[in-house]
């Protein structure tokens, strides 16, 4: 890229990055300051907001450079991305959505603690939420970096690490000074601007195929160097028992793990009833399976069009497959066209960056304050209500710099690797110990207190320590650590083992607990959850 075209996409950046802080210092201007409009953003947004809000949640970096790089080196196999994100969204909406919006109010240790014993239930839910959000963090980090560096010509690691600090100093601001309402109206322009680069990018790629699918897919499979192999099956997850028990893993992970993530269940609280949680979750659904469907489209089309041995030349991991093709849609380096479709999608995949980083970290500062200072604070004698009015906002300032702090030192060490693989393992994390304790809390009479903390441990510890085990982190030439080799698991992702031990380590818990249920506290967390009847 010439000095020129990068100083229009830089110039595009500064203009996301200073609308959303207009945005955010408005908002910061006409708060009232209060924990209901610093977590759920008074819960005033209509169902067609949070429906936009919840796509740019979900629609990360991930989604936009990970997956569609994953489908131009891999083909097929990585459609399983694609496919599993948006199968996991029947699973909210029918068995999530509405129930917790009305057991909870802010957090997800809310719906839990509502007929447990609270301390130790908050504690664990709160410590499992920090995980899994810094884990979804890193793999923003790591977008970010990958992004930067391609627009600056992929020579400079010096720019890759301050772009990883500068995207979380504007994460803490976002969250700060905004709070929900502020990182919903950024998620909302966020996902307006998504979706209209990605329907220009797939309209641009079917057009230079005349609309002809099966022509893109042949020249795609030309291209890619593995033939007829790269539209079939197996090319990454086939090779052999260890591979395809990885590609059962990671399906779990994805189609189980979303009803896990705590940036998610905390969008159900921004609306005021459980019907519009419901529609929102409807129009969630049809963004971004419209949007899915579009990245296989520039996944193949970058395999054919760009070529998958540049892509990756670029960025081993595919990182970079979309704003390549871009840069080939307008017609090549060097030329204008070019340069200025690049530097808007590259806008575009920075913002949304920002936005999705802005969401978790406001969810997991949420699970800081709420769940575990709040906590500790009852335990010394002073009322809940006390903590929240005097504290709980502030500390979830302060919580919100801690986790930006640990997401930048982790996505500095992480950023060789691919962004959707990352995304991957805060799924089969949040699938392991939030979705178990979850269904449990909702469904099983019997479930006692001592169930919901050895589920929630029971499903993180394994799955963090198989990840640490495992070729992700040692043993491998695209490990984070690949000089030494610790690796004892096989597997690169762990959903395959961690998401069962977390079911059973609630069963477990449960049945040798001496707790008796309360059937009285049961049935009426079972009513307020189906009906809404005394839900905040």
């Amino acid at each position: 890229m010439t000095g020129d075209h990068q100083a229009l996409a830089l110039l595009l950046f500064s203009a996301f990055i200073a609308a959303t802080l207009a945005i955010t210092t408005w908002v910061s201007r006409h708060r009232r300051g209060s924990a209901e409009e610093f977590y759920a953003g008074g819960r005033l947004f209509s169902p067609l907001e949070n429906g936009f809000a919840i796509a740019g949640d979900y629609m990360s970096a991930a989604s936009f450079l990970g997956i569609s790089g994953l489908i131009a080196l891999f083909g097929y196999d990585g459609m399983l991305y694609s496919v599993g994100f948006l199968v996991a969204w029947l699973v909210v909406l029918f068995l999530v959505a509405e129930l917790v919006r009305n057991c909870g109010r802010f957090t997800l240790a809310d719906v839990i603690a509502a007929r447990m014993r609270e301390r130790p239930v908050r504690i664990a839910s709160g410590t499992s939420a920090v995980t899994v959000s810094v884990l979804y963090l890193v793999a923003q980090m790591v977008g970010a970096g990958s992004l930067v560096a391609l627009l600056l010509g992929g020579t400079s690691e010096a720019a890759r690490s301050w772009t990883v600090i500068g995207v979380g100093a504007l994460m803490v601001v976002y969250v700060s000074l905004g709070g929900m309402r502020a990182t919903t109206w950024i998620q909302i322009v966020k996902a307006v601007l998504l979706m209209a680069g990605a329907i220009a990018l797939t309209v641009l790629v079917l057009l230079r195929f005349h609309g002809d699918i099966g022509q893109l897919l042949t020249t795609a499979a030309e291209r890619s160097g593995h033939g007829r192999d790269f539209l079939a099956p197996g090319l990454k997850y086939g090779g052999d028992w260890t591979s395809r028990l990885d590609f059962i893993s990671l399906g779990l992970a994805l189609v189980l793990g979303t009803a896990g993530l705590p940036h998610i269940l905390s969008r159900f609280y921004t609306v005021p009833t459980a019907r519009a949680a419901r529609r929102s979750v409807v129009w969630a659904i049809g963004l971004i399976g419209s949007f899915y469907l579009m990245t296989i489209v520039l996944g193949f089309g970058a395999a054919a069009i760009v070529g998958t041995d540049e892509v990756r030349a670029s960025n081993a991991a595919g990182n970079t497959a979309v704003p390549l093709l871009a840069l080939d849609l307008g017609g090549g380096a060097g030329s204008t066209g070019g340069a200025v479709l690049f530097a808007v999608v590259a806008a575009v995949a920075f913002a949304t960056i920002l936005a999705v980083v802005a969401g978790i970290t406001l969810a997991s500062s949420a699970s800081v304050a709420h769940d575990l200072y709040a906590t500790l604070r009852r335990r010394r004698g002073e009322g809940r209500e006390d903590a929240r009015r005097y504290g709980e906002v502030a500390v979830a300032r302060v919580a919100a710099a801690g986790v930006g702090a640990v997401a930048i030192g982790l996505g500095l060490l992480a950023r060789d690797l691919n962004v959707a693989f990352l995304v991957g393992l805060a799924f089969a994390v949040a699938a392991s110990a939030n979705l178990p304790v979850l269904l449990y809390s909702l469904f099983w009479r019997n479930f006692t207190t001592r169930g919901a903390v050895w589920s929630v441990y029971g499903g993180l510890v394994p799955a963090v320590l198989l990840v640490v085990f495992s070729p992700v982190v040692s043993g491998h030439p695209e490990a984070l650590f690949p000089g030494v080799d610790f690796h004892l698991f096989p597997l690169q992702n762990p959903g395959m083992v961690s998401i069962p031990l977390g079911f059973l380590a609630g069963w477990l818990g449960t049945v040798t607990s001496p707790e008796v249920p309360d059937p009285a506290k049961h049935a009426e967390t079972e009513v307020r959850a189906l009906t809404g009847a005394g839900a905040v």
